[in-house]
């Protein structure tokens, strides 16, 4: 696969990059605020180093779902303007993506100078799943730029105009950042140093079925809290209150545990279980053996004694992919799950990886130093489909002939 250093001398020349900066935005006052700048940090190196190699750096990337139509809403503005203090510099901003601000903007870069592009979602070209139609827009992205570079990898598993079919147009390399990412998931799932733990959590089982139906090959324990874990334990026969369940998966789950066991793959599950009669920041929060969650109860987390039989078990590990919080973490009394795991991780003598989503702004929230973990992904869903053994178009066009 073609790094940046393939591309040959950068000076001057127009180069395309596909970031990941879909980050989290609070309204204050109709000020848009930015929770958590974790995606605009992770893409700052590969940007300098276009920039200090004198490239006139053209960035593109989304930010929610606008629907692809102009919402002020949406709008990477706020984004561009934290780049710019990430970076120390002026960073341009283009009104649009394609249109008479983008040429100009793009036009009016030095070398080394930096624009980002407005909202590539604004377009309805980009997610289109007519190729003509996202054919056409990429034709016009490509219109900007003399090379591409793929450093979004939080979007690398979408067959989109700016991910996909640019790089189809252009001489095209993976940036530092995609390069880090797919480095990190191929030590986990081609001959990984052992003991290798997965944890896994979130709210439901049938979001994470292909990553255990191929980690169950792979893993020597599978660590189950958050949601998902009540479908598990209703498999099991115990009740589970009013908590989330999936009917449809307690076949799945029945199954899963038979074949850990055929495999010598040790399923850990939640003895205990954190539970409220409603949910909210004045619930009353109180510990339950998870085989007795009363009728009227919620479960919100994995109880201290499961957090603790958790971090035992993650304590002789050498490699660690964790994707999906233990608990409702956004809540102070249903966080305590969440917060051990993360803390056991930072102990781990090997690789640790967080695998983005809310993994990632979970250990952020809760005060972790990103430096104290081996790896913290910035695509969930990338991260999820790459260790399903999915093909990622992103990274697939990078490496055709």
């Amino acid at each position: 696969m073609s790094t940046i250093e393939s591309l040959g001398d950068l000076k001057g020349k127009r180069v395309l990059v596909r970031s990941d900066l879909n980050v989290p935005l609070e309204w204050d006052a109709g000020t848009p605020v930015i929770t958590d700048d974790g995606r605009i940090r992770a893409s700052v190196p590969t940007i300098r180093q276009l920039s200090e190699a004198g490239a006139r750096v053209v960035v593109t990337a989304h930010l929610g779902r606008p629907d692809g139509a102009p919402d002020p809403a949406y709008s990477l503005a706020p984004v561009a303007a934290r780049l710019g203090e990430l970076l120390g510099r002026d960073v341009a901003f283009a009104t649009d993506t394609v249109g008479e601000s983008a040429s100009a903007t793009v036009e009016g870069l030095g070398e080394g100078d930096v624009a980002v592009l407005e909202n590539v979602r604004f377009n309805s070209g980009e997610t289109s799943k007519d190729d003509a139609v996202r054919a056409s827009f990429a034709d016009q992205l490509a219109q900007l730029a003399d090379a591409f570079v793929s450093d979004g990898f939080g979007v690398v598993h979408r067959k989109q105009a700016s991910v996909y079919d640019v790089a189809l147009r252009l001489p095209s390399a993976m940036g530092g950042l995609v390069a880090t990412e797919i480095d990190v998931l191929r030590r986990l799932t081609v001959d990984p140093d052992r003991p290798y733990v997965v944890v896994l959590g979130g709210s439901k089982v049938s979001d994470k079925l292909g990553v255990i139906d191929n980690l169950l090959e792979k893993a020597d324990k599978l660590l189950i809290g958050g949601g998902m874990v009540f479908t598990f334990l209703k498999a099991q026969g115990l009740e589970v209150g009013k908590s989330l369940l999936e009917e449809d998966q307690l076949e799945t789950c029945t199954r899963y545990v038979a074949e850990a066991k055929e495999r010598g793959v040790e399923i850990v599950l939640p003895t205990d279980i954190v539970v409220a009669d409603s949910f909210g920041d004045e619930a009353s929060a109180r510990v339950v053996p998870a085989s007795e969650i009363p009728a009227e109860a919620l479960g919100l987390d994995i109880g201290p004694e499961s957090a603790q039989a958790f971090a035992a078990a993650l304590a002789d590990a050498r490699t660690v992919f964790w994707n999906g919080p233990m608990g409702v973490f956004e809540v102070p009394a249903f966080a305590g799950g969440t917060r051990v795991v993360a803390e056991a991780l930072t102990k781990v003598d090997g690789l640790s990886v967080v695998g983005g989503g809310d993994s990632a702004a979970a250990v952020r929230q809760l005060g972790f130093e990103e430096s104290a973990f081996g790896h913290i992904s910035t695509g969930g869903g990338a991260s999820l489909e790459y260790l399903e053994g999915k093909e990622l178009p992103g990274i697939a066009v990078l490496e055709r002939d």
